[in-house]
C-alpha cells in the first residue's frame, strides 16, 4: 500500500492527501489564530463604542441624556460582545501556545469543548446583533402604526457611533461563525482513518 492511501470499509483505496493535507491544516490554524485576534480586537472596539456612548440634549427646556443601558438590545450587544473578546482572546492565545510548541494539544474531548462553545458564540453574537439593529432601524425610522417617534434625528450622534458599534459586532459575528466552521473540521477529522497522523502534526 503506498504512503497516504488507506482502505475504506468496503476495501476502496482513499488518497488522504498526505503532506497535502498537513499544509492544508497549517493553513487553516494560522487562519485560526487571526481570526480569534481579529474577533478579540474587534470586539473590544464594539463593545467601548456602544457602553461609551452618550449625548445630550435639551428638549422643552428638559435635559435629556441618550446613553446604551436605555435599550436593552445595547446592553445585551456589549455584554456579548465583551465575552466574545474575552472568550477569542484566552483561545488566541491556546492557538499561539500551540503553534510555539509545533503541536496541536488536541484530544476529542477539548476538539469537542471548543466546539460547542465556539457554536455557542457564534449564536449569541448574531442574536445580539440582529436585536441590535432592529433596535437601531425603529430609531432611525420609528414606527408610526404604534405611534413611536423617530430618535435618531434628535440624538444624531448618539446614533452614529451606535452604528459604528453594530459594525464592528457585525463583524465580530461573521468572525464567530467562521471559527465555528474552523472548530467543526477540527473536531470532526479526529474521528476520521487519518487522526493519528493529524493528532501528531
Amino acid at each position: 500500500m503506498r504512503p497516504g492511501v488507506g482502505v475504506s470499509p468496503g476495501n476502496v483505496p482513499v488518497y488522504y492527501g498526505g503532506g497535502h493535507l498537513k499544509a492544508v491544516e497549517r493553513r487553516m490554524k494560522v487562519a485560526e489564530v487571526v481570526l480569534r485576534w481579529v474577533i478579540f480586537g474587534l470586539g473590544v472596539l464594539a463593545a467601548a463604542l456602544v457602553a461609551s456612548d452618550t449625548q445630550v440634549k435639551n428638549i422643552f427646556s428638559v435635559q435629556k441624556k441618550a446613553k446604551f443601558t436605555d435599550i436593552k438590545a445595547l446592553v445585551f450587544l456589549v455584554i456579548a460582545d465583551a465575552i466574545a473578546a474575552g472568550y477569542s482572546l484566552i483561545q488566541g492565545l491556546r492557538c499561539v501556545v500551540n503553534m510555539i510548541k509545533g503541536n496541536v494539544l488536541f484530544n476529542k474531548a477539548l476538539a469537542l469543548v471548543i466546539f460547542s462553545c465556539d457554536q455557542v458564540m457564534a449564536y449569541v453574537t448574531l442574536a445580539a446583533v440582529a436585536a441590535a439593529a432592529q433596535s437601531a432601524v425603529l430609531g432611525e425610522f420609528g414606527q408610526s402604526e404604534l405611534q413611536w417617534m423617530k430618535l435618531c434625528n434628535l440624538y444624531n450622534k448618539f446614533c452614529s457611533q451606535v452604528g459604528e458599534g453594530i459594525l464592528s459586532s457585525f463583524v465580530v459575528s461573521l468572525g464567530m461563525v467562521s471559527l465555528s466552521g474552523l472548530s467543526a473540521f477540527n473536531l470532526f477529522r479526529l474521528f476520521g482513518n487519518n487522526k493519528g497522523k493529524s493528532s501528531g502534526s
